[in-house]
């Protein structure tokens, strides 16, 4: 049977850190009773430090501080990963010395067992581990999904379902995000191992502090005790990266027997002749109840303010559609567009949050100088949009066929 990561219990103390310079670390025996001067009761980590702090995953300072905004080097976070994680003595046991740099350093058996738990993989860090590098978030939302996968073969099929998936984050519309890179940051924001910041983005390349590893610890003890099907926003994830929708898992619709994976990246030529386009991603949003809207693709695309009385209410979904325009026509329109793919599966209207594109930066259809929007955003390679369309659970029926006569349709349960 597959190895299970396991966390101590909570009264179980462990020496997280071993600090370097001129401050000594705070014994854990008192640990829990700590207040440090640096964390005030409203700082956003607080719980998750105090948390932290009790069950002795992290020391303070002797001075008083804990430092929250101070970063997370390599070998420390290995080290907490190690010392937090149980496993399988015959199958966790050190297959030797992985990194010539870490011989006699402080963290080298906590790194080699991070190691041999699946965390880190030798193969990222040919040039040496460089334990006292600051660790990345991208680095720890890798290190911490592939000890998941290592440990259960749900989250090691979720890594893999999860490869070109739509990330709900600003990195993902610009610059993009490797495919490489994407199944570890997926599973992370799928699980609430970790988050975005406040501006959108994931940070791929930022410093992990302090406060965000106490955070996130605490997390991966919620997490690995749970199964990959456990989590709704990861569910979306995955059916996104292998259906290229979601809403089998949001929603009341389904495509049945066929999957937009027939008609996805295939010419559809606009009947009018003025264009086509091609289908990439299908996102639906559950806002029958705009006080609690449901999908972790919501922050993207629709927030309170968007509620329309006469159009939102039980039973109607919210379809966020991506799709690249390939004018033909020399003054392409909007209506040329509309008119051009009719009633189905991709006509949408324009996306009307303007903080929510701007923040993430994505295009919609354009509100006015629909020709000049055309003409200025084509390159060749057409115009990619975000359109929405509104699911009526009631009269909900839509199909597209491609031009080499693939097809699809979407219809309520």
């Amino acid at each position: 049977m597959k190895k299970w990561l396991s966390f101590l219990l909570a009264g179980t103390l462990i020496s997280a850190f071993i600090p370097f310079g001129s401050h000594t670390a705070v014994g854990t025996v008192n640990a829990a009773a700590i207040t440090f001067k640096d964390v005030k009761y409203d700082h956003w980590a607080k719980k998750a430090i105090d948390s932290a702090v009790a069950k002795g995953y992290f020391k303070g300072y002797a001075d008083g501080t804990f430092k929250p905004n101070a970063t997370v080097t390599r070998a420390e976070f290995a080290a907490l990963l190690a010392r937090a994680a149980k496993g399988d003595a015959a199958e966790t046991a050190s297959s030797g010395h992985e990194f010539s740099d870490l011989t006699g350093h402080w963290s080298e058996a906590e790194v080699e067992r991070a190691v041999s738990l699946g965390y880190i993989q030798p193969g990222d860090y040919p040039n040496g581990f460089k334990p006292n590098t600051p660790i990345t978030r991208f680095e720890m939302s890798k290190w911490m999904t592939s000890g998941l996968a290592a440990a259960a073969e749900d989250y090691k099929q979720a890594l893999e379902d999860t490869k070109t998936t739509v990330i709900p984050v600003k990195e993902y519309f610009n610059p993009g995000i490797p495919q490489i890179k994407s199944s570890y940051i997926a599973v992370a924001l799928g699980t609430k191992l970790m988050s975005g910041y406040p501006d959108g983005s994931f940070g791929l390349d930022k410093n992990a502090t302090r406060a965000e590893a106490s955070t996130i610890l605490l997390n991966l003890e919620r997490v690995s005790g749970q199964k990959a099907d456990d989590f709704l926003g990861l569910k979306e994830l995955r059916q996104v990266g292998t259906e290229r929708t979601n809403l089998e898992t949001i929603s009341p619709f389904t495509t049945g027997n066929t999957s937009l994976n027939d008609v996805a990246e295939k010419t559809l030529t606009f009947r009018n002749n003025a264009g086509s386009l091609k289908l990439h991603n299908y996102i639906v949003v559950d806002t029958e109840d705009f006080k609690n809207i449901k999908s972790i693709y919501a922050p993207l695309f629709v927030d309170e303010t968007d509620y329309i009385s006469r159009l939102d209410k039980p039973g109607v979904y919210r379809a966020y559609i991506q799709i690249t325009i390939y004018p033909k026509t020399k003054e392409f329109d909007l209506d040329h567009y509309m008119t051009g793919v009719g009633d189905g599966v991709v006509r949408g209207s324009r996306i009307l949050n303007q903080n929510l594109m701007q923040k993430y930066g994505y295009f919609t259809l354009p509100h006015m100088n629909a020709k000049e929007f055309f003409k200025g955003n084509n390159n060749g390679n057409g115009i990619t949009v975000w359109v929405q369309r509104f699911l009526d659970s009631e009269t909900m029926g839509s199909q597209i066929t491609t031009d080499d006569g693939s097809f699809a349709s979407i219809n309520n349960k």
